[in-house]
């Protein structure tokens, strides 16, 4: 079993954003070169998180609109007392950090219309992209 490693940067331009990010966990499983296995995407941050969808404008701006709904950013929050971003570290309980997707025959195994996105809570940031391939 190999064990590939690559970090990459994404950089968000609004607070609040949605970002496909497909495209950098596809090249890097070509660019493994593992055939069969899977790839760990992770966020090694506290206010952005991951999760997969279909890509398309209104499908985002919903999200942008749940992510208001369910954590308002002006809400009264205590952590806001030191620093002005408690919503954002809120919405990652939510939603999570990592994604594991197969690998098979070198290609990224996901649904029809799937995606994968990095929600920004806090930008605009560079946010690191921890990807890691195991397998064969």
């Amino acid at each position: 079993m190999r064990v590939v490693t690559k970090e990459v940067t994404v950089q968000s331009r609004k607070r609040r954003e949605v970002i496909n990010v497909t495209s950098h966990v596809e090249e890097f499983v070509r660019e493994s070169g593992i055939k069969n296995g899977m790839v760990l995407v992770f966020l090694p941050h506290a206010t952005s998180a991951l999760f997969a969808n279909e890509d398309e404008p209104r499908v985002r701006r919903d999200y942008e609109n749940l992510f208001e709904r369910l954590v308002p950013a002006d809400g009264n929050y205590f952590h806001n007392e030191i620093d002005n971003n408690a919503d954002a570290h809120l919405l990652t309980t939510i939603f999570k950090q990592f994604y594991v997707l197969p690998i098979v025959n070198g290609e990224l195994i996901r649904g029809t219309w799937q995606e994968v996105f990095l929600a920004e809570f806090d930008g605009p940031r560079n946010r690191r992209m921890v990807l890691v391939a195991i397998g064969e």
